[in-house]
Order: C-alpha cells, then structure tokens, then sequence
C-alpha cells in the first residue's frame, strides 16, 4: 500500500502574474509552481510559508487563501501525495526573473538544486506545467476575480 506524504503548493501571484521556475539542470522536470513537503510536526501554513521562501529565496510573502487539496498517485515511489495549495500574494518589487539554488531541500534528497524563476501572465501566459502543478489554476482564477 502506498504511503501518504502531505505536500503543499505555493501559487505566488504579482499584478496578475504567476511565478513559475524550470530546472536548467534537469529540464525534464519541468516548468513548476513553488512547493515541497510538510515536515513532520509541521502547520501547513507554515510549510508553504517556508518552502516558498526556501525555494524562491523571496522575503514578503503571504498566504491570501488555501485554495484545496487534491491527491497525486506517484507509482515510481510508492506514495500518495496529499497536494494542499495555497494562494500566496508578493509584497514587494520582485525582480522578473532570477536564479536561486535551494540548498537543504526538506524532502531529504541531496541539493543543492538550482531554480530558474520567472513570471508568466494569468491566464492566458501559463506554459505547460509539471503534472498536478495545473490542478489549482481554476480555482486561483477565480479566486483573483471574486477579489476585483
């Protein structure tokens, strides 16, 4: 039987923008949304706060709303993944696009990683995301629009 892991994802927005990254070392991941692991012990909250950080090396972040879970077979490791999704809102000027390598990652595999960021525009900008990673765009669309 698999095992369950819980996982959050962080939807970080800009003035109508969404920020994504690739991986310019393994390209087969894909092009992403901010997220990683609850460690044990730990709120959601919390690990959404700190994985966006930990892997986006941005300060001034801040959970607007949860936006759902849903669940991701991943057969290669016998797990379950429990994907909580959260809109975060950036305060700040961030830059529109950079490099920043996460060097402890949570999940216990070996770093660092280096991710590539950069903003895409909502809707209608978004690439072809990793699998699970477009599940909660619905919702964070409608969500910016019941905010207008």
């Amino acid at each position: 039987m698999p095992t369950a892991k819980h996982k959050v994802l962080a939807y970080i927005t800009d003035a109508g923008r969404l920020l994504v990254f690739g991986h310019p070392d393994s390209p087969e991941a894909g092009i992403q949304v901010p997220g990683g692991t609850v460690a044990e012990g730990e709120d959601r909250e919390a690990a959404v706060l700190r994985e966006a950080a930990e892997e986006t090396g941005l300060s001034g972040l801040r959970i607007r709303e949860y936006l759902g879970v849903f669940e991701q077979e991943v057969p290669e490791r016998d797990e379950i993944w429990r994907r909580h999704c959260y809109h975060l809102v950036f305060e700040g000027e961030p830059p529109n696009t950079w490099r920043h390598e996460e060097r402890h990652p949570s999940d216990g595999t070996p770093g660092p990683y280096t991710f590539e960021f950069f903003w895409v525009e909502l809707p209608d900008g978004v690439p072809a995301l990793a699998p699970g990673h477009e599940v909660m765009l619905p919702r964070l669309l409608a969500a910016m629009r019941e905010r207008r």
